[in-house]
């Protein structure tokens, strides 16, 4: 593909959460880089114009690659699109990385198409797949034990009325089929207090849990950390989006243990033998957006971002163990 002018391409239709606190994190920008999570392109779009040589943006979603055709085809070469998942970002890539970037949860694109369900403002079909393939929300809510449903809420929601909103849904269902999102947002919303102004939407945790469960986030997100691991090379860059504290928790760990900083032992338990450290954090502490990019988009107003540098010692299994996954995942 020859370039056809690469100077002013069609401007995506998506704000990056905490795009410029990223760049100066990982300056100067160069070589190599995967945007593990493409979306509207923001991020790709933002490491060409900082100094990239080339940017493979990979997305498990099919619909990415026809929502960028009106603007990726003018960064040419320099821009090559990938359907698949994160978690296999090293098989992505074609030689030793000098950057991953990966922004994690759905999009803002995604939120706001009620075709595809994630959202409970919006009424569709009960979907929430990131890809294509596997069972949807639909099917999740339709087939899950009341305990199963209790668990997927606590752990990936954090939501306290776990277990009678799981009893709920289960009554509802044997009435009628939970097809809809708004039908499922009104299955939690009598759960729980009234919504008040200002305060977030009764259904959001639930929503976030189910999503998570559909998606297997957070093992797609361990096993993407591992790849990135495998595929960057010694001092290639490690830049990580996350919107929830359960994310940020997996990728601090991660990092923490990753570079030899993780806690030692307790009077419990023997202090772990420190690992050889994989990765050098740039950033010990979680980068949150400003308040100047907070009231350009208060959909930021979650995010953290975490960097680090890969050193010179090779990629080695990871003890899952000490990453803070919640139970559920050990089944």
């Amino acid at each position: 593909m020859t370039v056809a002018d690469n100077s002013a391409p069609a401007e995506p239709p998506h704000i990056p959460v905490l795009l410029r606190p990223l760049l100066e994190a990982v300056a100067p920008v160069s070589g190599l880089w995967l945007d593990g999570t493409f979306g509207a392109g923001g991020y790709s779009r933002g490491l060409l114009e900082a100094g990239a040589d080339r940017v493979i943006g990979v997305d498990r979603d099919p619909s990415v690659a026809d929502l960028a055709a009106s603007w990726a085809a003018g960064w040419g070469d320099r821009l090559q699109l990938v359907e698949g998942v994160f978690s296999e970002l090293d098989r992505h890539a074609e030689a030793p990385l000098d950057g991953v970037v990966l922004d994690l949860g759905v999009s803002s694109m995604q939120l706001d198409q009620a075709e595809r369900g994630f959202s409970f403002a919006k009424d569709g079909p009960l979907d929430m797949r990131m890809g294509a393939e596997g069972p949807s929300a639909a099917d999740l809510v339709a087939s899950a034990s009341d305990t199963a449903l209790a668990d997927i809420l606590f752990h990936y929601g954090e939501e306290r009325a776990s277990r009678r909103i799981a009893r709920a849904i289960v009554k509802a269902r044997a009435i009628a089929p939970i097809v809809t999102t708004a039908q499922l947002a009104e299955v939690v919303a009598r759960c729980l207090p009234p919504h008040r102004p200002g305060q977030t939407h009764p259904a959001t945790r639930s929503f976030q849990a189910i999503r998570i469960a559909v998606n297997d986030e957070l093992g797609e997100l361990v096993r993407g950390l591992e790849a990135a691991e495998r595929a960057l090379k010694p001092g290639g860059k490690l830049a990580v989006v996350t919107f929830h504290s359960l994310e940020d928790r997996i990728v601090k760990r991660y990092l923490q243990v990753r570079s030899g900083q993780a806690a030692g032992g307790s009077r419990y338990a023997p202090e772990a033998r420190p690992d050889p450290a994989r990765f050098e954090l740039v950033t010990r502490r979680a980068v949150a957006p400003d308040p100047v990019e907070l009231e350009a988009n208060p959909r930021a107003r979650s995010a953290k971002l975490r960097v680090a540098i890969r050193t010179g010692e090779p990629a080695g299994p990871v003890d899952r163990a000490r990453l803070g996954l919640p139970k559920i995942m050990e089944d």
